[in-house]
């Protein structure tokens, strides 16, 4: 009943043309979907949306934008909904969207103004629109959640996760979405454990799957952050060309976050002066992008967290593309919201969101203060042939605050309780020195709270690859039985007040589960080694001047 209704409200207010198909410079088409107010007066400033995820949502998001006096323009990534082509997901979204502006720019219904907004694959390419300069007709970028190819994801400090190989089917599989596959959660779930059991070669994943994988087989072949993904997004000297205003969200929970941070750390590396803000809160990968939940993981965020990000992205472009005021929120580039203190703070770089900072060096059991006055070393071990053990877990856990933390392959170091409250402001960062007896090894590092009724608060983790820790772009092996650096920065930003009596825990892991990748540390390409790879134990020596270091605010 409701269907012929709808389709009378869509002809009575907007002008829409579904079913557009756009040339890129290269010959490929694009499938798109233009929505006008039907009671346009004269051209419009327009809302543009370039997504991989070809559904009936994207109607709604162009008929959005029409409804707040822009004209909405989704258009797919090419090989989906009406695109002929193929279907590579990251490959070509720049050039694309960069053609589709161009496009746009020239239609008589657009003012010479575009903005672009969405999150996580769809934050990509807003970034990778703009590699090659800003197009002239491109005013300002939303990204939210947005993924850097190859960074962050499918892999994260050169480390394979396996969540992302069901998500190849999900967006390659047909011109819309293979919910059906993507959703088979027994089928994936038995791939990973069966691959975890046989101790077969991380490449072959695709073959105890029983289903080929090109696109999977194509990413394994570049282990390293390389030229490859490099020509994907945004990188190094293009961020100075990025001349616009930019507004940036994510989560201290988005598993994307990593992604964002990339983008936002290297825009102002680049381009010191840019006018580009970041709004970050107790948020996940969908909290940033649309309407955050109040509950989070089993943590109640603080009445002031309760915004609407995707109403804040309206007055955004409202502000640059309309002239209207800047959202208050937005009072210095870095926005921040302090979990526990029902309070945003702001300050003008992650650097002055501190004013003090805690060290911290590793001491049997213990998180020390004091540099240590002896030199001395505390053993690990891990045997990464076993698979009767339990995991390892480096990742955003299901409840925030639990009785007990995972420590398995794990040493844990405790801190003495925190003689004053404090706030624990940005990512942790450290420089740990070890003997190893293999060439590699993948290392997780997490960071609790331990409140003073002994339970723990996830704050951040790092999950990473022990020989690209100087460079991802260039893989570096450990030499055994020698002291070797292995220094840390690419971890979780988070603020959140800690309470007198807490302690602070870190759990360093060597990282072996069914999820992803394992490292047995031969020197060879990991996707290859299998479990005869594995031989002796990992064995490792932590030298006591090892630190971590936390930024924090009185």
């Amino acid at each position: 009943m409701a269907a012929p209704l709808l389709r009378q409200m869509n002809r009575d207010h907007y002008l829409i043309r579904d079913s557009q198909l756009i040339n890129t410079r290269d010959g490929a088409r694009v499938s798109a979907i233009v929505v006008r107010p039907r009671r346009q007066q004269g051209p419009l400033p327009v809302i543009f949306f370039f997504t991989i995820y070809t559904e009936v949502a994207n109607l709604t998001i162009a008929k959005e934008a029409a409804d707040k006096g822009y004209v909405g323009v989704v258009a797919n990534t090419r090989g989906k909904r009406l695109s002929p082509e193929a279907t590579e997901p990251y490959e070509h979204d720049g050039h694309d969207a960069r053609d589709v502006i161009d496009w746009i720019s020239r239609q008589p219904w657009c003012n010479g103004s575009i903005g672009m907004y969405g999150g996580s694959y769809v934050g990509f390419t807003q970034w990778a629109a703009v590699k090659d300069g800003v197009p002239p007709a491109l005013k300002t970028i939303v990204p939210s959640a947005a993924v850097v190819p190859g960074y962050d994801v499918p892999k994260e400090n050169n480390v394979f996760m396996s969540f992302v190989y069901p998500w190849i089917p999900y967006v390659t599989n047909n011109k819309f979405l293979d919910n059906v596959t993507y959703n088979d959660r027994n089928r994936w779930r038995n791939m990973q454990f069966n691959w975890y059991h046989s101790g077969a070669a991380y490449q072959t994943l695709d073959s105890v799957d029983g289903t080929p994988n090109p696109i999977f087989r194509r990413w394994l072949k570049h282990p390293a952050y390389d030229v490859y993904w490099q020509n994907m997004t945004a990188y190094k000297e293009d961020f100075f060309r990025i001349n616009i205003p930019i507004l940036s969200t994510t989560g201290y929970f988005d598993g994307a976050q990593i992604g964002a941070m990339y983008y936002f750390r290297e825009h102002l590396r680049y381009r010191p002066n840019a006018e580009h803000y970041l709004v970050i809160g107790p948020f996940d990968h969908l909290g940033c992008q649309h309407v955050p939940s109040p509950y989070l993981n089993g943590y109640t965020l603080d009445s002031v967290a309760r915004i609407s990000i995707h109403q804040l992205i309206y007055q955004w472009f409202d502000h640059i593309l309309k002239g209207c005021p800047k959202p208050a929120l937005l009072k210095d580039r870095i926005n921040y919201q302090v979990m526990g203190t029902n309070q945003w703070k702001h300050a003008a770089s992650l650097q002055q969101m501190n004013n003090d900072t805690l060290t911290f060096y590793l001491a049997p059991q213990q998180l020390s203060q004091r540099p240590p006055a002896d030199t001395a070393f505390i053993s690990q071990q891990a045997d990464l042939s076993g698979r009767s053990g339990p995991f390892t877990g480096n990742y955003i856990l299901p409840s925030l605050v639990n009785n007990s933390i995972n420590t398995a392959n794990g040493l844990v170091f405790i801190s003495e309780p925190l003689p004053a409250d404090i706030c624990i402001n940005g990512s942790f960062l450290g420089r740990l020195q070890v003997i190893p007896n293999k060439k590699d090894i993948d290392l997780g590092i997490n960071l609790y709270e331990q409140t003073s009724d002994g339970r723990y608060f996830q704050l951040s983790y790092f999950l990473g690859r022990a020989s690209y820790a100087v460079s991802l772009e260039k893989r570096q092996l450990l030499t055994p039985d020698s002291i070797n650096d292995i220094s840390f920065r690419n971890t979780r930003m988070i603020s959140k007040r800690l309470s007198k009596g807490s302690r602070l825990v870190v759990v360093i892991n060597i990282n072996q589960n069914p999820f992803e990748q394992i490292n047995y540390g031969t020197g060879k390409d990991v996707s290859e080694e299998t479990v005869s790879d594995a031989g002796a134990p990992v064995k490792l020596r932590w030298r006591n001047d090892s630190y971590i270091k936390i930024g924090i605010s009185h």
